[in-house]
Parts: structure tokens; C-alpha cells; sequence
């Protein structure tokens, strides 16, 4: 044992040393503050009366213990902030249920007055935007040409007739939604509303919301609410 481990062990300071392998998975290898304070103690106690410890030393030494100190209880108060805005998104996501988000999907279900709204997300420009409402069984009912978009979020609004002009029902839909810059495919989305059935919370993670027709979403993949 050295003799820093002997001042430490006098002190009343546990330190892990590669001998002792099995008590390291049970205590820090760190020093905290209670230990900070017996150091600096025992220093001035056995410190030179001829060459006593440098002032600016001792001011450095202040310091670092008034940095970790407000470090420590900054530390403290972001866990208790972050454990109220966990509760508080919880509390939130329980509000979902009854009302209509708009998330990533391809199936929509038609309104009381008919149609569906929706968007398409670009991830870049397009020179041609394109958007196939289907039935179920996939029979095309309309197709909106919404010509060039700018890259980013572009809605549309769907009076629920078709193409020669019927009346297309209440749905379930599919939308299919394409777009391209000149002869070059843009990556796109289809963003569908609607209604949140359930919410249930996960022991971590984000709340997930139940919407009918496109299953199980987290919170955090709605882009509106309605």
C-alpha cells in the first residue's frame, strides 16, 4: 500500500485498487465531496509551518470544490425538472384521446361532410406532386396533380368525389402519394388525419397512440393535432 492509500485509509476514504476487484462493483472510484473537504483538512493539519500551502492554491482549491458543489445540485435540479416534464407529457398524451393528428400513414377515413385532408412531406423540390386516392381494394377513385412543391410540407383537401365525379363514400382510403423532379424519383411521405383511439404509455420511451387504420404511433411521429 502506498502512501497515499495509507492517508487515504487513515482518513476514513475507500479507495479501488485493482486488488480489490470485487468491492469496485460496489462502491465509486470517484472521490466526493465529504472526501474533498478530509483531504483539504488533513492537508492544512499536516502542512509545513515554515512553507505553509500557497494562497492562490488555496483559492484554486475553493474553487474546484464550489464548481463541483454547484455542479452536484445543477445536476439535481435538471432530474427533478426532467421527471416533472415526464409526467407532465404523460398527462398530455392522455388529451389525445378524441382528437385527430396528422402522422405518417396511407390510410384515411372520409369526414362527415366527405373527403379527406391530408399532406405529402418533401424531402426535397419536386417539379410534379401526385396524390392517388384509392379504395380499399385499390381501385383508383382520384388523382390530384398538385404540380411543383418546394421542398417541406404540402396539404391538400379532397371533396370525396371521384374522378367522374360520384360520390366515393366514407372510406377507408388509401393514399398513395408519388413525386419527381424532372425524371428523378423525390423521396416523399404521405401524412394522413386521424382519430386517436387509445393512448398507452410504455415504461420508457415516448406515450404511443392507437389510430384506426394505421395502428400504433409514438407521440412523437405527430406532426399536428386537430
Amino acid at each position: 500500500m502506498s502512501s497515499f492509500d495509507t492517508t487515504l485509509t487513515n482518513l476514513g476514504i475507500n479507495r479501488t485498487t485493482n486488488s480489490n476487484a470485487n468491492k469496485a462493483a460496489s462502491s465509486s472510484p470517484t472521490l466526493g465531496q465529504s472526501d474533498f473537504l478530509k483531504l483539504m483538512t488533513a492537508q492544512l493539519k499536516n502542512q509545513d509551518p515554515f512553507s505553509p500551502v500557497d494562497n492562490t492554491q488555496m483559492v484554486a482549491q475553493m474553487a474546484q470544490f464550489s464548481s463541483v458543489a454547484g455542479i452536484s445540485e445543477m445536476n439535481t435540479t435538471l432530474k427533478a425538472i426532467s421527471d416533472k416534464l415526464a409526467g407532465t407529457s404523460k398527462s398530455d398524451a392522455l388529451a389525445f384521446v378524441g382528437r385527430t393528428v396528422l402522422t405518417q400513414g396511407d390510410v384515411a377515413f372520409g369526414r362527415t361532410a366527405g373527403g379527406i385532408a391530408g399532406a405529402v412531406e418533401l424531402d426535397g423540390d419536386a417539379t410534379q406532386v401526385n396524390v392517388s386516392i384509392q379504395s380499399a381494394d385499390g381501385q383508383v377513385l382520384k388523382t390530384m396533380r398538385l404540380g411543383a412543391q418546394s421542398k417541406g410540407t404540402v396539404n391538400y383537401d379532397w371533396n370525396g368525389k371521384t374522378d367522374a365525379g360520384a360520390d366515393a363514400g366514407s372510406g377507408p382510403f388509401k393514399v398513395v402519394v408519388t413525386a419527381a423532379k424532372d425524371n428523378s424519383a423525390v423521396v416523399s411521405r404521405s401524412l394522413v388525419w386521424a382519430p386517436v383511439a387509445a393512448v398507452s404509455m410504455p415504461a420508457t420511451g415516448s406515450p404511443i397512440l392507437t389510430l384506426p387504420g394505421i395502428g400504433q404511433v409514438p407521440i412523437t411521429a405527430v406532426r399536428q393535432i386537430g
